[in-house]
């Protein structure tokens, strides 16, 4: 069974930006402007090449010095500028604690409540990516027929929506930056059919608005978008499989959607290539932990979480708000779902008091319900769960509210 995403699907662009955004620089262009010197053009796509290793691994501030060193050695490119913003942006929205697929899964709506960034990165993020949007567009300006001037734009306005979207919650205020977005790299692909990489913003977008309302999609449809449930995911896929700046992220992206899929061995396998190439994206074990329990697969995702808790355990690095109870949570569900009791029950004590999102602790509760039920306590089951029900159906999360209703009519067992 398919899950439903937490905030619209038009905002898919971002939807795991701090497990790592999409960061990806595009192709170098087979013109440069006159006078940029080959050394200097090496340095700087070397330099953005490591940021981009930087931000996958969850290094976030080593990974914009990068990017800033990339931007002075080479200031006519826009990818620098880009990436700049795209780890601002990380910056945000880890700072919200938003980290994870859990985050997008549960009731579409057409605002999402966040807490506002500071004034600090807010600032720096726009004043990054006007610069890589007046950089692009110039360059759009100077080679009209160009597949990669094309596509910097599109790559520009596509972190423009998704920032819109998943920092300031206002998924119809990024609709034109999405358009613009889904219209520059459609015509990339057109230019350039081998460049698969634009193929990403495309895919998701048409995914997306496959997953609509028929009202919805019709609204989409006449703003210039295109559906096409399959047609997108393969457009996804072939991104993934296509050695580019942008290939993480496509990979990155088949995490939420085979998740929605209900493609569960497929979304695990992605993770594991990730890890592969990023071990220290701690937040990619919590992932798969997730995964497992989605599954039905409870011992598995226990030997996922314990091994991400021992990676925690050694990580020294900022965490983000609520982050360790989320790992306990996850953690303590699995352990209910196999019946370790007191362990659990540990666990899940210990998500209460380090959590700071509603939807977290209604799902919190929800588990502790199911601990009474086990113990045959139904009055304190039916108190834990009359506070999930309050707490998910605050937040918007109704995959949660939805199990609750079943559980308050049939004891867990």
């Amino acid at each position: 069974m398919k899950s439903k995403s937490k905030s619209p699907l038009l905002v898919l662009v971002g939807a795991l930006v701090v497990i790592a955004a999409p960061l990806g620089a595009g192709q170098e262009p087979a013109v440069r402007p006159v006078g940029a010197p080959s050394a200097a053009l090496a340095t700087a796509a070397a330099l953005r090449a490591r940021g981009l290793d930087l931000g996958y691994n969850l290094d976030h501030a080593e990974a914009l010095a990068t990017f800033k060193e990339a931007i002075a050695v080479d200031p006519d490119a826009p990818a620098g500028y880009r990436l700049a913003a795209a780890t601002t942006w990380i910056t945000v929205l880890f700072e919200q604690g938003i980290i994870t697929v859990e985050d997008y899964l549960g009731q579409a709506r057409a605002s999402v409540p966040r807490s506002a960034p500071t004034a600090e990165l807010d600032a720096a993020f726009h004043d990054y990516l006007r610069q890589a949007q007046m950089l692009a567009e110039r360059r759009l300006r100077d080679r009209p027929a160009d597949a990669d001037a094309h596509y910097q734009v599109g790559a520009a306005y596509g972190f423009e929506a998704s920032y819109v979207a998943t920092v300031e919650g206002r998924v119809l205020g990024s609709l034109g930056a999405a358009r613009r977005a889904y219209a520059e790299h459609g015509r990339a692909l057109k230019l350039d059919p081998a460049r698969q990489d634009a193929g990403l913003i495309v895919g998701m977008y048409r995914y997306a608005v496959s997953e609509l309302s028929v009202p919805l999609r019709l609204f989409a449809y006449l703003s210039g978008f295109r559906g096409g449930r399959e047609q997108g995911l393969r457009l996804i896929e072939d991104a993934a499989g296509y050695p580019s700046d942008v290939q993480a992220n496509a990979l990155f992206t088949l995490i939420l959607l085979y998740n929605r899929e209900g493609r569960y061995d497929d979304a695990l396998g992605v993770i594991r290539q990730l890890q592969a190439r990023y071990p220290r994206n701690r937040l990619l074990r919590l992932e798969a932990g997730g995964t497992a329990l989605r599954a039905k697969r409870p011992a598995e995702a226990r030997v996922w979480l314990e091994e991400g808790l021992a990676q925690l355990a050694n990580d020294l690095r900022p965490r983000a708000p609520g982050e360790e109870g989320r790992w306990r949570y996850t953690y303590g569900s699995a352990l209910v779902a196999l019946k370790d009791i007191e362990p659990a029950e540990r666990e899940l004590r210990a998500a209460l008091a380090g959590v700071t999102r509603d939807w977290v602790r209604g799902r919190v509760h929800k588990e502790l319900g199911k601990l009474a039920d086990l113990a045959g306590d139904r009055p304190h089951a039916l108190d834990e769960y009359q506070q999930a029900t309050r707490l998910c159906r605050q937040d918007k999360d109704s995959a949660c509210a939805d199990e609750v209703k079943a559980l308050l009519k049939t004891a867990y067992r």
